[in-house]
């Protein structure tokens, strides 16, 4: 692990990223923000641990994007112990010592990451909350009580969308709403002349596209009810399959799982579908929800059809740029909808919205807000006490 030289601004503070996503997952909101902080100080980024050390737990550090991304590899005897924290405390200690990260910007995606950061002395503490990742599958048991923690230790708390800020407002006083934004250029082209990928080109026509995690945030019984109402359309199911058993994943011919794609690919994709579908289920992990994958689609000249999800349906379906629907016969009928509309009036009607949502816009106002936190000065992260455990404390103590 050399150390690197800084190349951008040396007025800038080092970033230290904590994620629950690792950088070469799907292409999405931490990857578009870090990217374009990167490009003006250094970057780390820091993935949950690898559970396959041989011997002694040890890191390793890349760069991508101009992102160092940090993932920590521990010994397999850690899992589900009080040993892992303490490995990845030693191993973050390791790594600021190695690049002569001082008083950096902590930035977080998982409340999880708070118990190894006591080596930090940051200048800033940002909780990006993305997700309401209490609601997913498999969330740990006491990452409530660690995102309250989060809370009252960040000095500026941003969402990643308005229904998940209406429901966190209340929590801090310097939070804002960032919802899914777009990068526009990109997606558009999908519009020009580009090669469809080989996987896609034997693929009949019409061809109702799905891009993401396939998770349990997907309405199955809906992909599956399409199909097999309309067997001559043909479902492309773009995307990694995750917390889900792939046996449960409907089957039939008119349905193609192409397996994971790189974000520069999307476009060629999506150039070739005819709609794109947000088939979301309603549940815990769907109710705050803000998908990006709205905005590319739109921007990549697809008609849009979607269940009712809060985000999705305000402001895409009250602007009537997405068709919204939730049954089988009510979706069927929204795609049909799309199929038949005049596209290029759906992608004018997008525009102006879309407009407003660049990543690069987003990235500024967002970066202004942590840089007036920076300015506050630099803070210790103190150990952290379960409230019930300070109940107790304090009860003993008197």
């Amino acid at each position: 692990m050399a150390l690197t030289q800084r190349v951008t601004n040396h007025q800038a503070h080092d970033l230290i990223c904590f994620s629950h996503l690792r950088w070469s997952f799907v292409f999405q909101r931490p990857q578009h923000l870090m990217v374009r902080f990167a490009c003006r100080q250094r970057v780390f980024f820091v993935e949950e641990p690898i559970f396959d050390a041989v011997a002694a737990a040890n890191v390793v550090v890349t760069v991508a994007n101009g992102v160092h991304v940090v993932v920590p590899h521990l010994p397999a005897s850690a899992r589900d112990t009080d040993a892992a924290e303490t490995l990845q405390r030693q191993l973050l200690s390791r790594v600021l010592r190695a690049y002569r990260i001082e008083a950096p910007i902590a930035w977080f995606y998982t409340p999880m990451s708070l118990f190894f950061c006591r080596d930090l002395h940051p200048c800033a503490i940002v909780y990006d909350c993305m997700d309401e990742l209490s609601g997913f599958k498999n969330a740990p048991a006491d990452l409530v009580e660690r995102e309250r923690e989060l809370l009252a230790r960040a000095d500026v708390v941003f969402t990643g969308g308005h229904h998940l800020y209406e429901a966190k407002r209340m929590l801090h006083e310097n939070i804002h709403p960032f919802p899914s934004s777009v990068d526009v250029a990109h997606f558009a082209q999908a519009l020009g002349r580009v090669k469809e990928p080989e996987d896609q080109q034997s693929i009949p026509h019409p061809r109702l596209g799905f891009c993401g995690v396939i998770d349990e945030r997907m309405n199955l019984d809906l992909v599956r009810g399409v199909a097999e109402a309309r067997p001559d359309w043909h479902l492309v199911m773009i995307g990694p399959v995750v917390k889900i058993d792939s046996a449960t994943l409907p089957q039939a011919p008119n349905i193609h799982y192409l397996g994971m794609k790189s974000y520069d690919d999307l476009p060629r994709y999506m150039s070739g579908w005819d709609a794109a579908l947000l088939p979301f289920a309603h549940n815990e992990s769907t109710k705050f929800i803000s998908p990006t994958k709205t905005p590319e689609y739109l921007a990549a000249g697809c008609p849009v059809v979607s269940t009712s999800v809060r985000d999705v349906v305000r402001p895409y379906g009250e602007k009537k740029i997405v068709e919204i629907a939730d049954t089988v016969p009510d979706f069927v009928a929204a795609i049909a909808r799309s199929l038949s509309a005049d596209g290029q009036a759906a992608l004018e009607r997008a525009a102006p919205l879309l407009a407003t949502m660049s990543w690069d816009r987003t990235f500024e106002a967002m970066a202004e807000l942590v840089e007036a936190a920076a300015c506050r000065g630099v803070r210790a992260l103190q150990p952290f006490v379960p409230v019930q455990r300070a109940l107790t404390q304090a009860s003993a103590a008197h």
